[in-house]
This record gives structure tokens, C-alpha cells and sequence, in this order.
């Protein structure tokens, strides 16, 4: 399924995120902006929501305060007791202030990792997943900003050509953008 697509490249964040104000308020719907670096403010202009990303982080240092109260109640309470400095070891409440730096260990390094693997997956941008950047100059000086014509099919493609032009681009192209499912 193909889908023609405008690309708009500017060469300042500020500049782009004036344009697409503009274009905006006159009704034009953004689809994606690529660039090298986040602009702030971006995301409300073009309509991005909030991610779950933090209530994924929570979920895994969860996994990870569990697994380490597990792995230390049967490490050093029922497979292999020790006295270890006079600490009694038939009770894991009792001994459970010895382990508070474990667990916090463990959830640290279990939301850390999570969340940073949840979020290479979910961009597609771990080694071997296709790249979905439509120019790789936006990875150095330039600033793309996508809009797609079946999204904005109150507006003919000449009309929106000529709405992006009033907003200081440098370079304006239009493609074929090939959905890949």
C-alpha cells in the first residue's frame, strides 16, 4: 500500500517548530518530525501522546524488587542458612534490612535495563530492524517534518505545497511512502 507523502526539511528546530504551529492553526495535520536532536515543545503541536514508557519502568523494577526478595528469602533463609554476623536466619522480616541494598540494586538494574530495551523494541531501532528515518541527513543538520496526504484530504496537494512554503522551508519534496506491515 503506497501513500504519497510531503517532506519538508528546514534547517533550524525553531524555525520548524514555527511551521508547524502554522500549519496547524490552518488545519494541516503533521504526521511525524525527524531530527537529530528532540525539540521541545514539538510534541503538543503535532498531537504525540504520552507514552506508557514509565508505567512500563515501574512494572519492571517490580519484577525486579520481586526477584530479588525471592532469590534472597530462598538463598539465605531456606536452602542455605548462615549466621552471618549474629543476624538470626530463620526469618526474613528480621533479616529483611540487611537485603534493603539488594533490592534496591535489583530493581534499579531491572528497571534500567527493561526500559531501555522496551524502548530500542518499540522505536524499531535495535541492530537489524529496519530504519524508518526518510533522510538520513536528519541525523546530522536537518530538520524533516512529514505530512501525509491521506491524513489531510481536505487540502490538494498543490494547496499544501503552497502552505509549507510560506513557512521558511529550504528544501520541499513529495514521494511515495510504502507502508510496511
Amino acid at each position: 500500500m503506497a501513500d504519497r507523502v510531503i517532506y519538508a526539511m528546514y534547517d533550524d528546530d525553531m524555525v520548524l517548530l514555527d511551521g508547524a504551529k502554522k500549519l496547524v492553526s490552518e488545519g494541516v495535520h503533521i504526521t511525524d518530525v525527524f531530527s537529530p536532536f528532540p525539540i521541545h515543545g514539538i510534541d503538543p503541536v503535532i498531537g504525540v501522546k504520552h507514552t506508557r514508557l514509565g508505567i512500563v519502568s515501574f512494572m519492571f523494577g517490580l519484577l525486579g524488587m520481586t526477584l530479588a526478595v525471592v532469590g534472597f528469602k530462598y538463598m539465605m533463609i531456606d536452602n542455605w542458612p548462615m549466621n552471618i554476623g549474629g543476624k538470626p536466619n530463620f526469618s526474613l522480616l528480621e533479616n529483611f534490612p540487611a537485603f534493603v541494598p539488594i533490592t534496591f540494586e535489583f530493581t534499579v538494574l531491572f528497571a534500567a535495563h527493561g526500559m531501555a530495551i522496551t524502548y530500542l523494541l518499540r522505536n524499531k531501532t535495535l541492530p537489524g530492524m529496519p530504519a524508518d528515518n526518510p533522510y538520513p541527513r536528519t541525523t546530522d543538520d536537518r530538520f524533516v517534518m512529514e505530512i501525509r496526504l491521506s491524513d489531510n484530504t481536505k487540502f490538494s496537494a498543490s494547496e499544501l505545497h503552497a502552505k509549507i512554503k510560506e513557512t521558511e522551508i529550504i528544501e520541499i519534496e513529495e514521494k511515495d511512502y510504502v507502508v510496511i506491515k
